[in-house]
């Protein structure tokens, strides 16, 4: 595959994805300092626990300037006095204090390291606040190359809204930027000219109205992912439904351009469609004390926790186009149907490492066919995962490097989706199959997790050892093959381009009569009834077949 034909693949199909122009980075050599002070857990961050932030900022438009501060609460896992604070140049730290006195602080790039003046207590319950200011990063294509998108909406307002996945947080406020240690709570206050709003996650708990502006203050009650933290400025307009859900009525809140209502009304019924379908397969709405909210944004939308944000052009698909090429891709939107997956993989099951970040596309990615498999069926749903596998390039693993920010290939999305289909099929009992589902979703409720915590999961509750089946499919770029031959009334058959071990059982038709073989390395053996059989294997297994 070309180039060219690869960056259009990142740029324009997978959403969350960082191209990358400096080519494949071979071994941990080719990191420096700052990525490590991002992507660990330093002495810095370990011993303290988030327990709840109020950033409170405002956010001027016209100047492309955001000020204000965050309060961090903590609590004290054990006793030190150097805490680290991550936000990322342009933005600057003015000052920070502990109960009214200013600390010193010690800046090392993005990282800031500040010098706590009292003793600091196991089991205490303290604050720093942290002021800051500065024109922050401004988006250049976002989500994919993240910041803040200051637009402008066809009628000249303005239209603003961050996006910071990967690229984080901090690049636009103070916070402990960091995957695995996620805040309880949060209070969102942002101060905006009076003729906008702005939308952020959670539920709108207050109004300030001043001569010139407004403060929207938004309150999460549950725990939240730094990058899953968000503000939206426009000229919003509301509107509303209550969906019966499985753990009783769930508020579902639309907040578009005003020009947008009447199109936004029709089609964003995608929404309580969505919703039930992943109630079905995945469990309970993980946020029903937040509501949900799909708020339009001036790119194309990102999975915010209780706020997903929205720029899909109001068009089936992807902006119009089927990913899969089989036409079953434009039966939904997808990003209301693919951000809105996150919901469950990525804000309720957050990975704790973004190495691990497979864990939120992959699952998600695999929840646009169990849409269709809800709706249409499941000759649909394999249909349409089977058609993304064009798309699937095998350039690296799909777990990333640990402790340097650096999640793995792009393939995440697809090969993960196709990963999983080929596990359905393995396990055979669909109902069985939903119950993992809903499983990991219980189990891992509000947590960050591990590759090794999923893996471990899925195979005590499937009854297998996966072990080499998720080595194979995560952890290399081989794709399985099965290397056969048909002579007079003998089939022989086994597995090549496989990890050590691998002996992933696989089903076939003979003759048009389904059944299963078990390949391994060494060739086998089957004999067959008659010297002129047909041989077919099931495409639901993501595997490569070689006829010699």
């Amino acid at each position: 595959m070309n180039y060219c034909y690869r960056f259009l693949i990142a740029f324009f199909i997978f959403p969350m994805v960082f191209v990358e122009a400096q080519g494949l980075l071979s071994d941990k050599s080719h990191f420096t300092r700052q990525d490590t002070l991002r992507g660990s857990i330093t002495p810095e961050r370990e011993w303290w626990d988030l327990t709840y932030y109020h950033l409170d900022i405002k956010v001027d438009p016209d100047t492309k300037f955001i000020s204000g501060k965050n309060t961090i609460q903590y609590k004290v896992l054990n006793g030190k006095n150097v805490m680290q604070v991550d936000l990322q140049s342009p933005m600057k730290i003015t000052k920070i204090t502990q109960n009214d006195k200013a600390l010193a602080v010690n800046h090392d790039g993005n990282a800031h390291f500040v010098e706590l003046l009292e003793t600091q207590n196991t089991g205490d319950i303290n604050t720093i606040v942290v002021h800051y200011e500065g024109h922050p990063r401004e988006a250049i294509r976002a989500p994919w190359d993240g910041g803040i998108s200051w637009k402008k909406d066809p009628n000249g307002n303005h239209f603003v809204a961050s996006s910071c996945q990967g690229l984080g947080a901090s690049v636009w406020w103070p916070c402990k930027d960091h995957m695995y240690d996620e805040v309880d709570s949060m209070l969102i206050s942002v101060n905006v000219p009076k003729d906008l709003m702005n939308v952020s996650n959670g539920r709108l708990r207050r109004i300030e109205q001043y001569s010139d502006t407004k403060t929207y203050s938004w309150f999460v009650k549950n725990p939240i992912n730094n990058y899953g933290v968000n503000i939206n400025i426009g000229d919003y307009v509301n509107f509303s439904e209550v969906y019966d859900g499985m753990a009783g009525n769930l508020d579902l809140n639309y907040y578009v351009l005003r020009d947008n209502l009447d199109k936004a009304k029709e089609h964003f019924k995608d929404a309580p469609k969505m919703m039930k379908a992943f109630e079905h397969w995945f469990g309970q709405y993980p946020f029903y004390g937040d509501s949900f909210k799909l708020v339009e944004v001036p790119y194309l939308g990102m999975e915010h926790q209780s706020s997903v944000t929205y720029g899909n052009q109001y068009k089936k698909g992807y902006l119009g186009r089927d990913l899969s090429g089989t036409g079953w891709g434009l039966k939904f939107d997808f990003i209301i149907v693919h951000e809105a997956g996150h919901e469950w993989f990525a804000n309720n099951i957050t990975n704790k490492d973004v190495a691990d970040m497979w864990i939120h596309e992959g699952f998600t990615s695999y929840s646009e066919n169990l849409f269709l498999d809800y709706y249409y069926g499941k000759k649909a749903s394999a249909e349409y995962v089977i058609g993304t596998r064009k798309l699937i390039q095998n350039d690296r693993p799909l777990i990333g490097y640990y402790d340097v920010n650096k999640e793995g290939s792009g393939d995440m999305y697809y090969k993960g989706a196709n990963m999983l289909h080929t596990l359905r099929q393995l396990i055979e009992d669909d109902e069985k199959w939903r119950k993992i589902l809903r499983g990991l979703n219980r189990t891992f409720y509000h947590q960050t997790v591990t590759t090794k915590q999923i893996e471990d999961y899925i195979s005590e509750q499937t009854g297998y050892d996966l072990t080499e089946f998720f080595n194979q499919y995560l952890r290399t770029t081989k794709i399985p093959t099965l290397d056969y031959t048909i002579k007079d009334k003998e089939l022989k058959y086994r597995w090549t381009n496989i990890v050590e071990k691998f002996d992933m059982p696989v089903q076939v038709k003979i003759n048009d009569k389904e059944q299963w073989l078990f390949p391994k390395s060494e060739w086998k053996i089957l004999t067959l009834d008659s010297g002129n059989s047909t041989f077919e294997i099931d495409p639901d297994f993501y595997i490569y077949s070689k006829q010699l």
